[in-house]
C-alpha cells in the first residue's frame, strides 16, 4: 500500500504548482455564490451537520492548501454511466479533488476527509463535497462505512490523476451542493466542468477484488 501511495503522491505533486493559478483570492470558494446554493436541499443529520461545520473553513481553498490538501488540478466528469465490470456511476461531474496525503491510510474521521471536492464557478473554486478514501490493503478486510453508508468499491485508481494500481474504496458526501442522485452518490449531474485543458472526461473505474 505504501508504494501505491507514493505513486499517487508523485502523480499529484506534478500538478501542484499549476493549481495555484486557481486560488485567486482568500474567499475564492465563497464569492458570488448564493447562500441557498451552498447547502443540500434536505436537512442534514447531526453527524453530517458536525462534519459540515468542521469543514466550513475550506470554502477558502487557500485554507485547504495550508492544511495539507493539494489540488490534483483536473476537473473530473463522467459523460457516460458505468457499465458491466465498472463502478455503477451515473453520468455527471465529480469536480476538482484536493488530496491530503498524510491522511491516507489513517483511521476514518468524520471531520477529516482525505479529499475535498471543488466546483469551478466563474474562475473560482466552490467547495461542494468531501470524500473519504481508503486504500485497499490487507488491513481493510471489510467494506468501510461512515455516516451509516457503505463505501463504493473496491475499484482501480482514477487514471490519469492517480495510478490505476491504487485500488481503494471511497465515499463522496455532497455537503454543500444538492445532488439529484443523492447525498452519497459519487457523481452529480448538477456539477459542470468548464471546457478547457484541465477538464478530464473519464470512464467509470473497473471494480476489483477485495481479496489481497
Amino acid at each position: 500500500m505504501k508504494t501505491r501511495i507514493r505513486l499517487l503522491c508523485a502523480a499529484v505533486a506534478a500538478g501542484v504548482a499549476l493549481a495555484g493559478a486557481a486560488l485567486k483570492s482568500p474567499d475564492a470558494g465563497a464569492q458570488g455564490v448564493k447562500k441557498a446554493a451552498e447547502k443540500p436541499a434536505k436537512p442534514l443529520s447531526p453527524d453530517l451537520q458536525r462534519a459540515r461545520e468542521a469543514l466550513a473553513k475550506y470554502k477558502d481553498p487557500v485554507a485547504a492548501v495550508h492544511d495539507g490538501y493539494l489540488s490534483t488540478l483536473g476537473c473530473v466528469t463522467y459523460p457516460k454511466a458505468g457499465g458491466p465490470g465498472q463502478v455503477p456511476y451515473k453520468a455527471g461531474g465529480m469536480g476538482v479533488h484536493f488530496l491530503n496525503f498524510p491522511l491516507l491510510g489513517k483511521p476514518l474521521d468524520p471531520t477529516k476527509p482525505q479529499v475535498l471536492v471543488y466546483e469551478p464557478v466563474g474562475g473560482k473554486l466552490r467547495l461542494v463535497a468531501a470524500e473519504w478514501f481508503v486504500p485497499l490493503s490487507p488491513e481493510a478486510k471489510e467494506r468501510p462505512t461512515l455516516f451509516g453508508q457503505p463505501f463504493d468499491g473496491p475499484m482501480e485508481g482514477h487514471y490519469p490523476l492517480m495510478p490505476q494500481g491504487l485500488h481503494h474504496y471511497d465515499l463522496h458526501v455532497w455537503l454543500w451542493k444538492d445532488n439529484p442522485y443523492g447525498m452519497f452518490a459519487p457523481t452529480n449531474r448538477n456539477l459542470k466542468c468548464p471546457k478547457g485543458a484541465y477538464t478530464l472526461e473519464e470512464a467509470a473505474p473497473p471494480i476489483v477484488s477485495s481479496k489481497r
